[in-house]
């Protein structure tokens, strides 16, 4: 279909060019998926490369339905489905219809939620999303939040607010002293926070972890202890509810425990683990979150909702002060309209609590809780076909839904296993077969199933599991050290 040059732009005049162009992008994506026969199709990194940069943007198709065409050749017929049983790689869950209908208004409306007089009601949705959300936290009526782009923003965020608290008490002037902690199997973006805040990404100190993969309270309060001693300043604790790779949930209670004792921040990352605020029946796996002084919950893992949707909560909203900057073309100081930048790091910003919100006034809380619980429930017993399959090896039980093993009969090497354990998990994916991920355990190599589809089966998952085993024993028999 054309559109005309008068047409183009969405408003009252375009409204049935708007309506045909959304129809047929519906249809042509139906159509797509209707005909999806795996979560990928294996294409490598050049061939992918160069389909896209042979296209010359200089030369438009001139034609909604030939550029749909070119898209599908450049991008969906290569894409990785999400919601394929056989994709269990990284954090993305096949996402919910009411969030996908959001995102028609969350993009042709386009509403900025920066100021009031660029978002109107959208300011207060988000708002009573962030409230409610805090409220499921157990923080009390003076907390606040703000949605993010992600849990590396939110966690970006949490640990500017911990180093300007601290900046503003004995350490002040003093940033070379600030030090963070978290878990050694706490997410990246703490790291890079770290760097990004001129603190460095040796500021941060890896806590010990026990035989479940969690944050050993004991080593945490003898280190806190420990910077005192030599004129350090612990800036903040990061503990994590739901660690990339384990699922593991750091003990909050001892955490919260430590902190008070030292005066120190306590930032949960629960990015993973936040669905649990749903789940009647695991939400008390999060007890302690709410002495938390901010959490991060990413909506867009464990609550099914599209990318990019996430937030940053914090007990006393005045600790969002740090963030606040007033420019008189936008958010004057003596403005008194409620303006959502005052809380960002963002200034322009997607309406992305619409989602969500679409989301809870159609199926529920409840819903999103079970469909968490029903991965949960399928790791656990994926996890037993894994105990008694006679060439795999599991890591450690899961704590949420994912999974972590290995291929390794009795009659190979650790090394071997090291070498072997990359190209099964190659071999997969070019043969489009299934999307696990890899990760390293104590330096040894492992698969890893993240498991976030709730329309899995236990068939789909223990399919994938002995597909692994059938490649592995392939690969050995092959010889010539297991090319794929």
């Amino acid at each position: 279909m054309s559109l005309s040059p008068s047409h183009h732009l969405f408003g009252p005049d375009s409204l049935d060019d708007y309506v045909a162009a959304m129809r047929a992008s519906v249809d042509h994506l139906a159509t797509t998926v209707r005909h999806v026969d795996g979560p990928a199709t294996g294409t490598s990194p050049e061939q992918a490369a160069k389909l896209v940069t042979d296209v010359d943007l200089d030369r438009p198709v001139g034609d909604l339905g030939a550029a749909l065409a070119e898209m599908s050749r450049v991008y969906l017929d290569d894409a990785v489905w999400f919601h394929e049983p056989s994709y269990a790689a990284h954090l993305n869950p096949p996402v919910v219809v009411p969030a996908l209908a959001a995102e028609v208004f969350v993009s042709a409306v386009n509403s900025s939620m920066d100021t009031f007089d660029q978002s109107v009601g959208g300011t207060f949705v988000e708002r009573h999303l962030v409230d409610w959300t805090c409220a499921r936290i157990g923080f009390g009526p003076g907390a606040d939040g703000v949605f993010t782009s992600g849990g590396s923003a939110s966690n970006l965020q949490a640990l500017h607010l911990a180093r300007d608290a601290a900046l503003a008490g004995p350490a002040a002037g003093h940033l070379h002293r600030l030090r963070v902690l978290a878990s050694a199997d706490g997410h990246f973006s703490v790291q890079k926070a770290a760097r990004l805040l001129g603190l460095g990404a040796d500021a941060v100190l890896a806590v010990p972890i026990d035989a479940d993969r969690r944050l050993d309270p004991v080593a945490l309060e003898r280190m806190l202890a420990g910077l005192g001693d030599v004129g350090l300043v612990p800036m903040a604790v990061v503990a994590t509810a739901g660690t990339t790779d384990f699922g593991a949930i750091d003990p909050l209670p001892a955490v919260a425990d430590a902190c008070a004792a030292h005066g120190t921040w306590m930032h949960v990352d629960a990015a993973y683990g936040g669905g649990l605020l749903v789940s009647p029946a695991l939400r008390h796996r999060l007890d302690g979150i709410e002495r938390a002084d901010s959490v991060t919950v990413d909506y867009h893992k464990t609550w099914f909702q599209p990318v990019s949707s996430s937030a940053l909560l914090v007990r006393e909203k005045a600790r969002l002060t740090h963030t606040a900057w007033h420019a008189d073309y936008l958010n004057p100081a003596d403005d008194d309209r409620p303006h959502q930048v005052d809380k960002s790091l963002q200034t322009t910003r997607r309406f992305d609590a619409l989602k969500l919100w679409l989301t809870l006034r159609t199926l529920g809380p409840d819903l999103i809780g079970s469909h968490l619980e029903a991965v949960v429930d399928l790791a656990t017993r994926s996890h037993r076909h894994v105990l008694a399959h006679p060439d795999l090896e599991p890591a450690l039980a899961p704590h949420l839904s994912t999974l972590v093993f290995r291929f390794r009969p009795p009659s190979l090497t650790e090394d071997d296993a090291d070498e072997l354990v990359p190209r099964i998990r190659q071999t997969l994916y070019d043969r489009g077969q299934a999307l696990v991920a890899a990760t390293k355990v104590d330096g040894r190599d492992f698969l890893k199933l993240t498991l976030l589809n709730p329309a899995a089966t236990d068939a789909d998952v223990t399919g994938v599991l002995d597909l692994v085993g059938a490649v592995g024993r392939e690969l050995l028999a092959t010889g010539s050290r297991w090319s794929a």
